[in-house]
């Protein structure tokens, strides 16, 4: 059971105290108080912990601070859309917005290779109106033997150029916790130039101590990729170890599923997932093309294949995109074959846009019928 409490409730206040002191005195019950501090006001949830049924939830909407009771009644305790819990959710991130009725579009390069194809990127990118970007440093692979990513060596120029050119968060893959500390003395380095969105990638979906590690910091915000092999329940689950260690500002993605079903692109396309997740999560929902596709193959009407499947993301409500560009793509380290032009930056930004457009003209469409 969760209590939300009344817009800006004092935690010193008589009202609070004495809230805090019957629920303490539920026997075998816990409580744990999370505070989300927002720009105009600050919401304190507070999670009842253990067999809450016997409570009756009239009686505790009339405790005093309790705006509202929320009776959990799904897996996923903290970022579960619950029964009849329509709240909005967002968080803020170095000066961006995410949640479920934004868009924010990640181009960048899958993996660093040199500062002059990162400072390339960041100025098409800082041209076109973009403050998000992509930069690999840390780089898992299938063969011990392929490039891993030049790790923490690139980060102080990568960091670096990002600030020159107006960069506000960088989605960086980690792979291990030492990589948290990399990233922190990098920044602080050069001047905390820059916002990093920490990415958990698809092998690492169900590595659960490195998500309670990254779970417990909550200074950068978290993109967990959906695991190429598992259930979609099995994967929001990954995403609440985060949450249940204190870390809330996740953002979910899909990538595509690993399956032959999938051929001939890269992976079989999950983005039909885009409303399910934002129905059953109050997360925000990346779509991720470029890993998906893993081409630049085009269908007949000239259209690349990675646009089309954007631009279906989109339609079904995404909150982010996640892709890859290249100035010179087939000098790139990593998935060069799959990455966009920087040409084709201001091509792909409009087709988004358009994409965009068309959804919440279908949402505006929705509401009108549905209040009618």
């Amino acid at each position: 059971m969760i209590l939300i409490l009344a817009s800006n409730t004092d935690q010193q206040s008589a009202g609070y105290r004495q809230l805090m002191v019957h629920l303490t005195g539920l026997q075998g019950i816990t409580t744990r108080v999370h505070v989300e501090p927002g720009s105009e006001q600050t919401l304190i949830e507070i999670y009842l912990i253990g067999n809450t049924q016997p409570l009756d939830v009239a009686d505790m909407q009339n405790l005093p601070c309790v705006e509202r009771v929320v009776r959990v009644s799904e897996e996923y305790r903290i970022l579960g859309r619950h029964k009849d819990d329509l709240r909005p959710s967002h968080f803020d991130y170095n000066g961006v917005r995410f949640g479920q009725d934004t868009l924010n579009v990640f181009a960048g390069l899958c993996a660093v290779d040199c500062p002059e194809h990162v400072e390339l990127m960041l100025k098409a990118l800082r041209d076109n109106g973009q403050v998000c970007t992509r930069m690999g440093a840390y780089k898992p692979r299938t063969s011990p033997y392929a490039f891993q990513g030049h790790g923490r060596n690139c980060l102080p120029y990568v960091f670096e150029l990002a600030g020159k050119y107006g960069m506000k968060v960088i989605a960086m893959e980690i792979t291990h916790e030492s990589h948290l500390d990399e990233i922190r003395a990098a920044l602080k380095q050069t001047g905390n130039s820059t916002g990093v969105m920490l990415q958990i990638g698809t092998r690492n979906t169900q590595n659960f101590e490195l998500l309670k590690i990254v779970g417990r910091q909550q200074e950068f915000p978290v993109l967990l990729k959906r695991g190429f092999g598992i259930t979609l329940d099995e994967s929001l689950n990954a995403a609440e170890y985060l949450a249940s260690e204190g870390n809330r500002n996740v953002v979910f993605g899909l990538r595509g599923m690993k399956t032959n079903m999938g051929d001939p692109h890269r992976n079989l396309v999950d983005f039909a997932h885009v409303p399910v997740v934002k129905r059953l999560t109050r997360m925000p929902v990346c779509v991720d093309p470029s890993h998906s596709v893993g081409t630049r193959a085009a269908a007949p009407d000239g259209i690349l294949d990675v646009m089309h499947i954007t631009a279906q993301g989109v339609l079904a409500g995404a909150n982010m995109v996640l892709v890859d560009f290249h100035p010179a793509p087939a000098k790139a380290l990593v998935d060069g074959p799959q990455a966009l032009l920087l040409k084709e930056l201001p091509h792909f930004l409009e087709d988004v846009q358009i994409a965009r457009t068309a959804y919440l003209k279908r949402l505006a469409l929705q509401q009108r019928y549905q209040n009618m």
